[in-house]
């Protein structure tokens, strides 16, 4: 992890400027194809997600999968039901999501994906993401009545969630999520490879690679498994 961190800031630069579509806090969602699947199937995943979140207390709180997370999530606030994390998948939940998995498969670059579920009156501070490698996309599922008081902002711009509509991001970017309603906010949130041409794509990956394998992965890992086998 300490090499990692000192190895990010170029990784980032290489990735930057070899990616096929930018380095912006926001994407336009005709960048990616595959998100008009997601968007014109929400409805499918969505019932697969309500199904999965019906006993919330079996999901766990993202700071008990991740002790990285832990000053940025907080406690039994936010929870994370797990496909996918980091190309590793939970066979068990997968299982139980067959149409969301199968639209995921044409994901090009899958990472991770995961329904992220926000507990009303829930605020995640300013925070970065990992690498450049990746980017983030988030499908609106269940959203707050009221979205003025439901939103995330990436850098300068400030974002809202919609139901079926998807929001594509650089979680380098400093970003941070704000639920000032008395409702929950879910969405299917999705890692993928950024499309870049080389040596970015060979520079990200090997760096993917050794983060897939670093304490900090594998003891998430370990953790969703224990939530998994107790649910």
């Amino acid at each position: 992890m300490r090499i990692g961190r000192r190895l990010q800031p170029m990784v980032n630069r290489i990735v930057s400027r070899a990616s096929h579509v930018g380095d912006r806090p926001v994407h336009d969602d005709d960048d990616f194809p595959w998100v008009a699947a997601l968007e014109a199937n929400w409805r499918e995943i969505l019932h697969e997600a309500e199904a999965a979140l019906h006993n919330i207390e079996a999901v766990p709180p993202l700071a008990d999968v991740s002790p990285d997370h832990r000053d940025i999530a907080p406690a039994n606030k936010w929870r994370s039901f797990f496909l996918y994390g980091y190309g590793y998948s939970e066979p068990a939940n997968v299982r139980r999501c067959p149409r969301t998995n199968a639209l995921l498969a044409d994901v090009p670059g899958l990472n991770s994906a995961f329904f992220s579920v926000l507990a009303p009156g829930t605020h995640i501070p300013a925070h970065v993401g990992v690498t450049k490698a990746i980017l983030t996309c988030h499908l609106g599922l269940i959203v707050p009545r009221d979205g003025a008081r439901c939103t995330m902002r990436v850098a300068d711009q400030v974002v809202q969630w919609r139901p079926g509509r998807a929001l594509v991001f650089d979680d380098t970017y400093e970003h941070e999520v704000a639920n000032d309603t008395d409702e929950t906010r879910v969405v299917l949130l999705i890692q993928f490879r950024r499309p870049v041409r080389q040596p970015g794509r060979l520079i990200g990956g090997l760096f993917l690679w050794a983060v897939k394998r670093s304490r900090f992965v594998q003891d998430a890992r370990r953790s969703v498994r224990d939530w998994t086998f107790r649910a």
